[in-house]
């Protein structure tokens, strides 16, 4: 009996997102939707025959849900996955449960430029147009490791795996919206983690150091990233006059496989997660929301949380720090070209 305060301390201090995603509790907000709500409910009756969309890490968890989703919804869905066996057998169950739905796999590594450059090279060869651009794919508290292309692991993944694609699919995305009068969208699926990233925001000279490495800082600092890139992104698109809408989100705290590398927290999310957490049908919610709802229509720079705006942390307001991050990005791209 004496211990559990001492359990529940520990949990508090070193994953405080668990506790604080009491969704049971949450009320419905501006949009009408809450945290309960699950992706197809928030987007009934919605008409999505025409559009196209990516969306990055779609064989399992949220990815997959978003997919499906999206393609009840009659979106032409392109899954970009890792394994493309995986990737085939989330489309096999799409089309099992959607019979008419219009979706394909292709392979995209997304801690490798190569791949991304492979992917983005043969999508906008393929004539197909793009509306909606779902960066949802990561990694989550990984042990220090380095891509391929010597970036440290979460942060090539997360961030500038997702920067690169959208830069690749930009053009792609401007001519779809000037042909077709709609507006595009590409949405960053972020994290309330965002908030609890190093002290300094983005570690600009310490990116791959791995004495000061903090597997879940480090995660922060990728999602922080996420915000500050669509951030700054909405901010150039809007000079440009351009008809595409950038936004980032917290899916919510979700009993998927990201917590593997934590043991413990794995445990806790495998015997507790149903009672605290979301299902992937409610992960998937806001993302499906963002990317499709009628009433987002205009919004961007934009963070959302349970389908509806939601507050981020002081440094992902930080205008400068977006364009410091957007210029780092670029120059980190550039140096690792073949």
């Amino acid at each position: 009996m004496m211990r559990w305060p001492a359990i529940t301390i520990t949990v508090v201090v070193k994953y405080p997102l668990i506790v604080a995603e009491m969704w049971l509790f949450s009320r419905k907000g501006d949009s009408g939707f809450s945290a309960t709500s699950t992706a197809e409910e928030v987007t009934e009756g919605i008409d999505g025959s025409g559009l196209t969309a990516i969306v990055t890490g779609a064989s399992s968890g949220i990815g997959a849900e978003t997919a499906r989703v999206l393609a009840l919804r009659g979106v032409h869905v392109i899954m970009a996955v890792r394994d493309l066996s995986s990737g085939h057998e989330a489309k096999r169950s799409i089309t099992k449960q959607v019979p008419n739905a219009k979706v394909d796999a292709m392979e995209l590594d997304l801690s490798l430029m190569a791949s991304i450059r492979s992917f983005a090279s043969k999508f906008n060869s393929s004539g197909l147009p793009l509306n909606v651009l779902v960066n949802n794919a990561g990694v989550m508290a990984t042990p220090f490791m380095l891509s391929k292309d010597n970036i440290e692991q979460q942060f090539a993944t997360n961030h500038v795996g997702h920067f690169l694609l959208t830069n690749l699919m930009l053009e792609t995305m401007k001519k779809t919206a000037r042909e077709s009068s709609r507006e595009g969208r590409i949405v960053n699926v972020s994290s309330r983690r965002h908030k609890f990233s190093y002290p300094e925001g983005i570690c600009f000279n310490k990116i791959n150091d791995q004495s000061g490495y903090n597997s879940l800082s480090a995660y922060g600092q990728s999602k922080l990233a996420n915000v500050l890139h669509a951030n700054e992104l909405a901010r150039r698109l809007k000079e440009e006059k351009v008809e595409i809408t950038a936004n980032s989100l917290h899916p919510g705290a979700i009993a998927t496989n990201l917590f593997r590398h934590h043991s413990f927290v794995n445990g806790l999310v495998a015997a507790f997660g149903k009672h605290v957490m979301k299902n992937v049908q409610q992960g998937a919610a806001t993302t499906c929301y963002v990317a499709l709802h009628p009433d987002v229509k205009g919004s961007t720079g934009k963070y959302y949380a349970d389908c509806n705006l939601a507050e981020t942390s002081f440094q992902a307001n930080d205008h400068e720090l977006a364009k410091k991050l957007w210029d780092f990005t670029h120059n980190l791209i550039n140096q690792c070209k073949v």
